[in-house]
């Protein structure tokens, strides 16, 4: 856990000298919520909340693209309270209450195109380390999910579709969605029908809603018109 874990460190710590050594780098902070659920999982629903906070370098090409990657800590997982929607009561399942925590340092790489609005769409790639995971069934935590025994995945690689829209300044209104592109974890299900066997491929699915706040941006465009770089 410990290399990864420093990877991202020195990713994040590249980034900052960047930006303090170039005029044309952009900084950004970030802070929002996610709204989330696993897909796979017998529960339906992005009705788990969480944060989603960090910072991010932003490399201008021209005037209509840029590239940034990012440094968050990213908060995924799944909730369904016992009698509520989000469950499909006409099967059988292993448990009628179930909350899942699952908690990520990631490193998001993106291509955005800017519109003559100031309106930037973008899609990329993900890499997030889980750093905490808790699990409960019918409000009693499952001892055995933990980082050390499984049973999910350590390494979640992520597809991202990204918008945002500006609203004064440096000012940005960020809508994110993201998916697993390989399973975190495979389950087989206990409580279902003599002779019947289910087995479910899980993967993340998470709605973000972030603010971002923009800095260096008049300098970037000064640099980038004087022809610097």
């Amino acid at each position: 856990m410990k290399k990864p874990i420093l990877t991202l460190l020195l990713i994040a710590l590249a980034s900052m000298f960047y930006y303090a050594h170039g005029q044309r780098v952009m900084g950004v902070l970030i802070g929002g919520f996610n709204a989330t659920h696993v897909e796979g999982d017998d529960v339906f629903g992005f009705r788990k909340i969480g944060a989603n906070a960090g910072a991010a370098a932003v490399v201008p090409f021209g005037e209509k693209w840029t590239f940034s990657i990012e440094t968050i800590y990213n908060m995924k997982g799944s909730h369904h309270k016992e009698g509520g929607r989000g469950m499909d009561y006409r099967y059988r399942h292993d448990y009628n209450q179930y909350k899942l925590v699952l908690n990520y340092v990631e490193v998001p790489v993106l291509l955005h195109y800017i519109d003559r609005t100031g309106v930037r769409g973008g899609m990329g790639l993900s890499y997030g380390r889980l750093i905490e995971v808790k699990e409960w069934e019918d409000n009693v935590r499952i001892a055995t999910t933990t980082l050390n025994n499984g049973p999910y995945d350590l390494d979640d690689y992520s597809a991202l579709f990204d918008v945002q829209i500006p609203v004064y300044r440096q000012l940005k209104v960020n809508v994110r969605y993201a998916f697993s592109l390989f399973k975190i974890r495979e389950r087989q299900y206990q409580n279902v029908d003599p002779g019947e066997e289910k087995i479910k491929k899980q993967y993340n699915r998470v709605l973000s809603f972030r603010v971002l706040w923009y800095f260096n941006e008049e300098s970037s465009r000064q640099s980038r018109q004087r022809g610097r770089f």
